[in-house]
């Protein structure tokens, strides 16, 4: 009997699941080897096998095992042929010394210990916001091993052009190698250096899962789930801190509308058309508990995850799209603002100032935003507000323009939804049906 192969829909699923196992694997095999260039290339070399191997013979029980055994021997393969090259007497005595970390590493369960202390992603987090690094490039890091993004979408994610990001992840990885950065959670005096590197990169992460950057889907739940994860770890590692608790708050306030953000189809559901029944309940009640610890303690100038927080309990506490408290939604983002005056939390206030004081004003806003040319849900949301202001040849121009940029398959669809929709109402005429800006 010939052997089986996997149809395209097949390979598909493996390389998603791959996708997703990926970045603990690696964070096992960075521990492990303390190389991060090995530990990458063994991953990689796993990953391949595994297509081959799954599709002829399915995935087996515990795919991220499977994975983190195949990565090691691919490491041990690697690490044998360094000790076989002569002249290299140096690297051969410390290939010896990983291989035998290696064995005995192997010789133990691979399933990860629940200590949060000596959990390999939380640790791998910590290593990679190192106070040497610029923070930049400690979420470049982060993200790149941690949601397992290309280098592109690592730079789509920070806005930053692929070939600036790709010389940034290399500085990074080679300043943690030759520094001598362990590969560990820091304790005592350390902790505070790393907090905002930490909180940034795990709130960035879960961005990447609730806005994906690329693929088919508009979500990444795993990504949003080890988001919610890493930072209720990094809360029991430092408790009471309340940028944790705010970043917290902010997750599961989120979070919570996931169930409604995308129909039985996979397509988008903006805010304004979603099934506010559906929204996680559980989720909201924490996120507000959360957010009232932070409230307590409000300083002068408070942290950033929770005056995003509090935006996002004002969505979740309106009983309609129409009920929704705009006025104070834009005064939070007046707060947010002066705190991080980003181009994003700047296009989001824009949005919120169409739906107060209408598209003309929130126009005005864009037009003061740079570096967003390039960015979908910039150029989606300026073709909303130029349609909702009557300038119909602009506002299709804007939708041609979002259809082409960079973002996952489930946004282009909406785009291009939003684009025909409106292509109809000029054509007829008519300005009954035209799109309404919303936030997703």
């Amino acid at each position: 009997m010939a052997p089986r192969t996997a149809d395209r829909s097949e390979h598909a699923a493996l390389s998603r699941l791959l996708r997703d196992e990926g970045p603990r694997v690696l964070a096992t095999l960075i521990r492990t080897t303390g190389s991060w260039q090995l530990a990458e290339d063994a991953v990689q070399d796993a990953a391949e096998r595994a297509l081959r191997t799954w599709a002829r013979d399915g995935v087996p029980a515990q795919p991220r095992a499977w994975l983190t055994l195949t990565a090691r021997r691919c490491a041990i393969d690697a690490l044998r042929r360094e000790t076989a090259r002569a002249g290299k007497e140096a690297e051969a005595s410390r290939s010896l010394s990983l291989l035998e970390d290696l064995r005995t590493d192997a010789a133990h369960d691979v399933v990860e210990p629940s200590w949060m202390m000596r959990d390999d992603m939380l640790r791998l987090l910590f290593t990679c916001c190192h106070p040497c690094l610029p923070v930049q490039a400690q979420a470049a890091l982060a993200l790149r091993t941690l949601c397992g993004l290309t280098t592109a979408e690592v730079a789509s994610a920070l806005l930053v052009p692929e070939p600036t990001m790709a010389k940034r992840l290399t500085r990074a990885k080679r300043k943690i190698t030759v520094a001598a950065i362990p590969y560990r959670a820091p304790t005592g005096d350390e902790l505070p250096t790393r907090l905002a590197g930490v909180a940034a990169t795990i709130y960035l992460l879960f961005n990447e899962g609730y806005h994906a950057t690329g693929g088919t889907s508009a979500m990444r739940r795993q990504l949003t789930a080890e988001a919610i994860r890493l930072a209720t770890l990094v809360d029991e590692l430092l408790p009471g801190r309340i940028e944790v608790l705010g970043l917290r708050a902010l997750l599961h306030l989120q979070d919570a509308r996931a169930p409604a953000r995308v129909d039985a189809h996979g397509d988008l559901v903006l805010l304004r058309d979603q099934d506010r029944t559906a929204w996680d309940t559980g989720q909201i009640r924490l996120g507000l508990s959360l957010l009232g610890q932070c409230l307590r303690h409000v300083t002068d100038r408070p942290n950033q995850y929770t005056v995003q927080a509090a935006i996002a309990a004002c969505h979740d506490l309106a009983p309609s799209w129409e009920r929704t408290n705009w006025a104070a939604i834009v005064s939070w983002y007046d707060v947010l603002v002066a705190i991080t005056h980003t181009p994003v939390v700047r296009l989001n206030r824009a949005i919120a100032i169409g739906e107060l004081r209408g598209p003309v004003a929130a126009l005005a806003e864009l037009e003061r935003i740079s570096y967003l040319d390039g960015y979908l849900p910039a150029v989606a949301a300026r073709a909303e507000l130029l349609a909702r202001a009557g300038r119909d040849a602009e506002a299709l121009d804007a939708f041609a323009t979002a259809m082409r940029l960079p973002g996952n398959d489930a946004a282009k669809h909406a785009v291009a939804k939003r684009f025909d929709e409106l292509a109809t109402v000029v054509a007829q005429g008519s300005s009954a049906q035209r799109p309404q800006s919303s936030l997703p």
